[in-house]
């Protein structure tokens, strides 16, 4: 991996990261470029499996993806992220660790709080929260 400074840099070769054609505020183009067909080949069947498991961070970060851009370029970030942890892997001869499907709400729980409170309230019921007593 010596070959590739920074882990974009490796991305970027095997053809995962979005273009970024501005000009005059204007977004041209964000296809990906063409990058190596086999390694794009073997991350799009790995990112796909991933993206099917249960309970994984990858699984959690494709459905929030999917849900807002759509399954093909969620599928892409997908490649990105897997190939970012794999440089990370290679160059700290570290094994992975998943973060888990409950990663984003572990970050930030007042944001997945509020958020639950709010489908609720669109749905038509009125919610007051109270924190569990302390058990000890």
């Amino acid at each position: 991996m010596s070959r590739f400074p920074t882990a974009g840099h490796l991305a970027s070769w095997a053809g995962t990261c979005p273009g970024s054609n501005e000009s005059a505020g204007r977004v041209k183009s964000t296809r990906t470029r063409l990058g190596n067909p086999h390694l794009k080949g073997a991350l799009g069947i790995a990112a796909m499996a991933a993206a099917r498991t249960k309970g994984t961070y990858f699984s959690a970060k494709y459905r929030r993806i999917a849900s807002r851009r759509g399954p093909i370029k969620a599928i892409v970030a997908i490649e990105h992220a897997m190939l970012i942890a794999i440089w990370n892997m290679l160059t700290a001869q570290a094994d992975y660790r998943d973060p888990g499907d409950d990663f984003y709400t572990q970050r930030n729980p007042d944001k997945a709080k509020h958020r639950a409170v709010d489908q609720l309230r669109h749905l038509g019921y009125a919610v007051t929260l109270e924190p569990l007593p302390a058990t000890g």
